[in-house]
């Protein structure tokens, strides 16, 4: 697709980029079938917003531009900029062990509170909500946490970890006082003006939206529950609107309130963490941030799914644009991928909507990967034919095959639909040169069995 000049965008006024903005949202809403989404975009000073259908299929409740939809993993970013602020104000330093604060985490002596932040601790991706359900944060540490389960020596590599943003949270209630909920509504959500909303309320103060099961085949959309473990509050228990994304994206980008953020600790949340290669996910990573190269520019964001949802967040500190979008539907970030390809034509915004795809060769056969592979309770099974093809197996799941390459990047093939999507890759020790961990979707696992 060409890309909009500046004269063609400047030719344009705000009402007619805002009406262009809603009929595109409102026709991929239709073709991808999602029952509701925002959009909100600043740029130039400007700050559009526009939203579609409905936030509960089952009440008819429309979407406005104030619904708050549950934001999954965008919970994280909030999470990091509240410890970036008790770093600020000296409570804490970025350099300081874990474990310092957090006993359960004195068994991980070597863990500093940036590599937590950074995923770059070494610590698994943390047990399913149902089986943290009943767990306290101290609980849950000191079971999922501890020296044995790490997949890595912190600072060594990435690994997404749900259970590092557990800890994070841990660490915000012993350095404040507060439980996470308080800490991040009284230090960040109110200084945003961001109206609170997390999952659990009984009495929510703004309206929120349902997530929904979208069967894309026979059409059939169902509304979902919330399932996230109370635990896991500070890793995906967050709602907020697009416009509420927003405001967070200026206050990472240095352009928010100075009451928040101030512009040296926003740049220390963007820079990016050596150690952190975090594979299909982003191009790098810095404190709870996702980072993504477009030309010369670097982009900090987050994607997030709860159950039913999807909501991607894009800042660009040099020129001041924010992109949010969110969706109430488990498809919604196909619909994302396409509205970030058209933002260009409209606003002249080019924003990464995914990491850049690695340059690749012509597939090989690595049989040399097969093997077990372990993060936490999770079991990555590698299994070869007698080509040399693989195929991977998470916990006993239906066997998806794998499309290899010569760098050990490696390809994920739907068993439904024969579709390609990015995977992860295969890592070797640096020490020894033998495939020792594999990573998929950002997750890293330890080999535990050579086949």
């Amino acid at each position: 697709m060409p890309h909009a000049s500046s004269a063609q965008v400047a030719s344009r006024q705000p009402t007619h980029i805002r009406r262009l903005l809603q009929e595109r949202l409102d026709t991929l809403a239709r073709t991808h079938q999602v029952p509701g989404a925002q959009l909100a975009v600043q740029v130039d000073s400007v700050t559009y917003t526009v939203q579609t259908g409905e936030a509960d299929v089952t009440t008819g409740e429309m979407f406005t531009a104030d619904t708050a939809v549950p934001l999954g993993s965008v919970t994280k970013p909030y999470t990091a900029a509240v410890v970036q602020l008790l770093a600020d104000d000296g409570d804490l330093a970025l350099t300081d062990l874990v474990g310092t604060h957090v006993p359960e985490l004195r068994r991980a002596p070597h863990l500093t509170v940036r590599q937590l932040l950074s995923h770059t601790g070494g610590l698994p991706t943390g047990p399913d909500s149902d089986d943290a359900a009943a767990l306290t944060p101290a609980r849950y540490l000191s079971a999922h946490c501890s020296g044995r389960d790490t997949v890595c020596a912190p600072g060594s590599g990435f690994s997404y970890s749900n259970a590092g943003y557990v800890a994070a949270g841990r660490l915000i209630e012993a350095v404040t006082g507060m439980s996470w909920q308080e800490a991040v509504r009284a230090l960040l959500l109110e200084p945003l003006g961001t109206v609170p909303a997390f999952l659990g309320d009984r009495t929510p103060a703004r309206p929120v939206a349902v997530g929904h099961s979208v069967n894309t085949t026979s059409g059939r959309v169902l509304p979902v529950q919330q399932n996230l473990a109370p635990v896991e509050a500070p890793a995906g228990a967050l709602m907020a609107s697009a416009l509420d994304l927003v405001a967070l994206g200026r206050t990472l980008i240095g352009h928010g309130p100075r009451t928040v953020l101030t512009r040296d600790a926003a740049e220390e949340m963007r820079r990016p963490v050596p150690g952190a290669a975090p594979g299909v996910l982003a191009d790098a990573w810095g404190l709870g941030l996702a980072l993504f190269q477009q030309g010369a520019q670097q982009w900090c964001g987050h994607d997030g799914n709860a159950q039913g949802t999807s909501c991607h967040l894009r800042a660009e500190p040099d020129s001041g644009t924010v992109v949010a979008f969110t969706s109430n539907a488990n498809n919604g970030t196909a619909l994302w991928h396409e509205l970030a390809e058209d933002l260009d034509r409209i606003t002249g915004v080019q924003v990464p909507s995914a990491a850049r795809p690695p340059e690749r060769g012509r597939a090989v056969a690595l049989p040399q990967c097969a093997g077990t592979y372990h993060n936490g309770t999770v079991e990555y099974r590698v299994a070869a034919d007698a080509d040399g093809a693989l195929t991977l197996t998470v916990n006993g799941d239906t066997p998806a095959p794998l499309v290899c390459y010569p760098d050990l990047t490696c390809e994920l093939v739907d068993p439904a639909s024969g579709r390609r999507h990015p995977g992860g890759r295969f890592v070797r020790d640096p020490e020894s040169g033998a495939i020792d961990r594999v990573q998929i979707s950002g997750r890293t696992a330890r080999r535990t069995v050579t086949a």
